[in-house]
């Protein structure tokens, strides 16, 4: 137990010194977290580090994909359903037929096998390139697509995995089952998901203590994954959909006390998961290397390469026509949806960097098939995955900003910033208004002290005029009053109702919405907090 915990406390120790310089060089964690693994891992003397593919498909992938869902806006991921769809679901199996393909006719191994190895490094991790793109404000459509094919692509690709598994063992592979199969299980997974979201968020809500709610969070992506998983389908889909439900659902039904912890708490867990898990995935360079001694370097190198460019191309080839071919087969589209100019597609294209699923699927390959026979190619199988992932990641990670200006992205996003910036000013005032008018209705229904209504109107119409000249305006911090509790719980209730009034309507955006709700509970939690102090 001890040398695991030395172990556990040297991985955190990394995981901050690698953060604190990637900070400074302005280079995404993930990056450099690889990087700094893989040279550890062949420093001579320090021991070996061994990630356990079952701790990464059962224990970190679920959080990571849960916490994506709930921080995605969906009525952003809805408009957007399309392109997220064609890249998750269409892009992952052209990408692994076509490196199937590759590895069958150049490489030389059997078609079960090659699929095999397709259905292991088609899915892109998108948190590097995500990291740079927000950094570089791409525009928000780019970001919000990213993050939807990040949350979707994992079920397609370990769903033909799962499949990859019984043809190598078999021998066979039935397209016609497999799709069928394949449609099964995301439409269970979608109840699933679903069912999952809302018990939980009821619980909840019923449980209303911000300690145990934050344990249940904790639980809902293992009750939406576990079960899924365990029946033979990916349990990702489900987990993204009971998220996606939270982040849909949650405003109503969970308190502003439980939202600022789980939001402090949440952020630290998932930075710490990652971090460790990059960190891992370059630990795991030894593990590799010492599994290829009946294998010659220019053979695995020639291999390497071949695999990573047939990955990489196949991306930019799937992306255009799925950019474009439906806008010009289906006018309806392109008069709802213009075709975005050349530069977007090829973004999208250039973000297909490979990470910590494609690895933890490459080492949960099992030593025998189901007769007992070995695993045919197992070893060169794990390193191809490895090599991917070194080249996606730091390869096209590293060239990825002097793309995005190259291509003229770079603060492209800038003019959305202050269209959704104004939203948000409009928002504010009428939050600020809607608070007002239910002061007036509140002091003629409990015929409240005129010194008390007087003394809440001039802060709320402060805050007003101070909304009024923009954001630049330094505020007042002077203390207005302290006014009644119950009084300016109503009234910050009255704001929430104007916000959600507005973000329903479609006239505010979901980021400008949760840094509004964010504000609000913090004035909420201030209030209780004094009230528990009195």
């Amino acid at each position: 137990m001890v040398p695991q915990i030395q172990i556990l406390l040297f991985l955190l120790i990394a995981v901050a010194a690698v953060g604190v310089v990637a900070k400074r060089w302005n280079i995404p964690p993930a990056i450099l977290l690889v990087l700094t693994g893989v040279v550890l891992a062949l420093v001579p003397g320090l021991p070996a580090v061994r990630l356990a593919p079952e701790l990464i498909l059962l224990l970190v992938l679920p959080p990571l994909i849960y916490s994506s869902a709930v921080a995605m806006s969906w009525r952003e991921f809805r408009f957007n359903l399309r392109p997220i769809s064609l890249l998750a679901v269409g892009c992952v199996v052209f990408t692994t037929a076509a490196a199937a393909a590759a590895a069958h006719w150049l490489l030389g191994l059997s078609w079960p096998v090659g699929f095999f190895l397709g259905a292991i490094v088609s899915p892109p991790d998108e948190l590097a390139p995500l990291a740079i793109a927000r950094r570089m404000q791409l525009p928000k459509r780019i970001l919000v697509i990213l993050e939807g094919e990040g949350l979707a692509n994992d079920a397609t690709a370990l769903i033909l995995y799962r499949f990859a598994i019984v043809a190598v063992s078999a021998g066979a592979f039935s397209f016609g089952r497999a799709a069928g199969e394949f449609a099964a299980i995301i439409a269970g997974e979608l109840l699933w998901g679903i069912a999952v979201g809302w018990l939980m968020l009821r619980l909840r809500r019923w449980v209303a203590d911000a300690q145990i709610e934050i344990v249940l969070s904790i639980l809902t992506p293992y009750v939406a994954y576990l079960l899924p998983e365990h029946l033979g389908g990916s349990g990702v889909l489900a987990t993204v959909v009971a998220g996606l439900y939270v982040s849909w659902n949650g405003l109503s039904l969970i308190s502003a006390a439980t939202r600022l912890q789980g939001i402090f708490f949440w952020d630290v867990l998932v930075y710490l998961i990652e971090g460790i898990v990059f960190l891992m995935t370059g630990l795991q360079a030894r593990t590799v290397i010492t599994a290829l001694g009946s294998y010659s370097w220019s053979a695995l190198v020639g291999s390497a390469a071949v695999v990573s460019v047939v990955v990489i191309l196949a991306r930019f080839v799937w992306v255009f026509p799925a950019t474009y071919l439906p806008r010009w087969l289906i006018p309806a589209i392109a008069r709802k949806d213009p075709s975005p100019p050349w530069q977007w597609p090829f973004m999208l294209g250039f973000t297909g960097v490979r990470g910590i699923v494609s690895l933890a699927a490459a080492l949960a390959i099992p030593f025998t098939t189901a007769n007992g026979q070995p695993f045919p190619d197992r070893d060169l199988i794990l390193f191809l995955t490895f090599s991917v992932i070194l080249v996606t990641l730091v390869g096209q990670g590293l060239m990825l900003p002097a793309v995005i200006r190259m291509l003229g992205l770079d603060n492209a996003g800038e003019r959305e910033h202050q269209t959704d910036r104004a939203e948000e000013l409009l928002a504010r005032r009428h939050a600020i208004n809607s608070a007002i008018q239910r002061l007036s209705r509140l002091a003629a229904e409990r015929e409240l002290p005129d010194e008390v209504v007087r003394r809440l109107q001039s802060g709320h119409r402060e805050r007003l005029r101070h909304f009024e000249y923009g954001p630049e305006r330094k505020e007042d911090h002077q203390d207005l009053t302290s006014p009644p509790d119950e009084i300016e719980f109503l009234l910050i209730a009255a704001e929430r109702e104007g916000i959600n009034e507005l973000y329903r309507q479609g006239t505010l955006k979901d980021e400008a919405r949760r840094r509004l709700e964010h504000e609000l509970d913090l004035r909420e939690a201030s209030i209780a907090s004094h009230q528990h102090e009195q």
